[in-house]
């Protein structure tokens, strides 16, 4: 189980036992029918509060779920703070809400439940006693959860604390997806940065080539070199289409063909249905430029590159196979696991670190199942596949 579904499924048995006990003791109801009844309410309030703190504690997430959280207390009023100032306020009574980052002074300060007395000269407001507990991520307090009433019973201190622990756990997970974002972000820079400087050179050289012997072939390549820096460097979205990785792929190709001529050799058998299939941006370009390293290196004789893509029920299968050099078995271990090994060429620590990137990037968003698998042997050639799933949820191509 992930480590923050588990949190939240802890404290979930945690703080149910504790809501519904205080939502049914207000009730006067007994432990049957209307108990199994508050049970089913304090999950679905639950579930209806938790997006709000997907961004974090922010003003319009604190706003969008003070009203569920105040049904789950079933406070007077309820107010929630980012120490320094009032961020929701939940209740009729708003007149108390200029006082809840006075109210949240201590407890900030402490991390500590406090209880204080509001002093209120109306005589239609129900409001006279106030609980603050702190909310904190990583031992840090980040804001406070207030719930006013005439009383401050035992039981809803209780509850307000479990609530509240119930909201670091979401703030906490928040935080996570924020870090997995970062880090996801980072190794797309860092394979970007990975786009083998020598590919580039020899392009351009390339293409200079053909200037003045053939301008029209030099004008289509500068087109597609174009075309193909423009996608491995475009901005948005982790996630694009087998299609669009394919296209940019083709145009990779077409450059090292026009380099190489007749040497190197491309064999594509794409199933059409699995098109559509989203994959994680950049997953097969450093597995090509590996296959064209090792289909090509210390060799007289054309070498050959074999990329197919097939439906295979729930998944999409993917592979990269070169006749070339191969590698050692434990070379391609030590490299999956972050140990980058020499791989004999100039570029062979960028095309280690970027298969590496790939593989660590499908298990991320995927699982370990779905990481790279790597047949090769000296002398026997290289296949790397790649298998994704046809839908998983979050993932979508953009």
């Amino acid at each position: 189980m992930d480590v923050g579904v588990g949190v939240v499924v802890a404290l979930v048995v945690t703080w149910v036992p504790a809501l519904v006990w205080w939502r049914w003791r207000g009730r006067g109801g007994d432990l049957g029918g209307p108990a199994r009844r508050a049970t089913f309410e304090t999950l679905h309030t639950a579930s209806r509060a938790a997006p709000a703190f997907r961004a974090g504690l922010t003003e319009q997430g604190a706003q969008k779920a003070a009203r569920h959280l105040r049904a789950l207390l079933g406070c007077a009023a309820l107010a929630i703070t980012d120490g320094e100032r009032l961020l929701a306020w939940d209740g009729e009574h708003d007149h108390h809400a200029t006082e809840g980052p006075r109210h949240a002074e201590a407890t900030f300060a402490s991390g500590r439940t406090q209880v204080h007395d509001v002093d209120c000269d109306r005589l239609d407001c129900p409001i006279r006693r106030v609980v603050v507990v702190p909310l904190a991520t990583d031992d840090r307090v980040v804001g406070t959860l207030a719930a006013y009433g005439e009383d401050v019973p035992a039981g809803l201190i209780r509850a307000a604390e479990e609530v509240a622990q119930w909201v670091d756990a979401q703030l906490e997970l928040a935080e996570l997806d924020h870090s997995r974002t970062l880090l996801m972000e980072a190794e797309m820079r860092a394979l970007r940065a990975q786009i083998s400087p020598h590919f580039i050179y020899n392009s351009l050289t390339t293409i200079a080539s053909f200037v003045r012997s053939d301008p029209e072939r030099a004008r289509e390549l500068l087109l597609e070199f174009a075309g193909f820096t423009r996608y491995s460097f475009r901005r948005h979205g982790d996630f694009t289409t087998l299609a669009e990785e394919l296209r940019s792929i083709d145009r990779y190709l077409l450059l090292q063909r026009a380099r190489f001529g007749e040497q190197l050799r491309v064999t594509l058998r794409i199933a059409p249905e699995v098109l559509p299939v989203a994959v994680p941006f950049l997953c097969l370009q450093p597995l090509v430029e590996n296959a064209v390293r090792h289909g090509l290196q210390d060799r007289s004789a054309p070498g050959l590159i074999t990329i197919i893509a097939e439906d295979a029920g729930s998944d999409c299968v993917i592979s990269v196979d070169d006749d070339g050099i191969g590698m050692e078995p434990d070379d391609v271990r030590r490299l999956l696991s972050g140990e980058t090994p020499t791989l004999g060429e100039p570029d062979g620590d960028a095309a280690g670190i970027g298969l590496a990137n790939v593989d660590g990037r499908l298990r991320q968003v995927y699982g370990d199942e779905y990481g790279l698998a790597v047949e090769t042997g000296p002398g026997a050639g290289t296949k790397v596949t790649v298998r994704v799933p046809k839908y998983r949820p979050g993932v979508t191509a953009s």
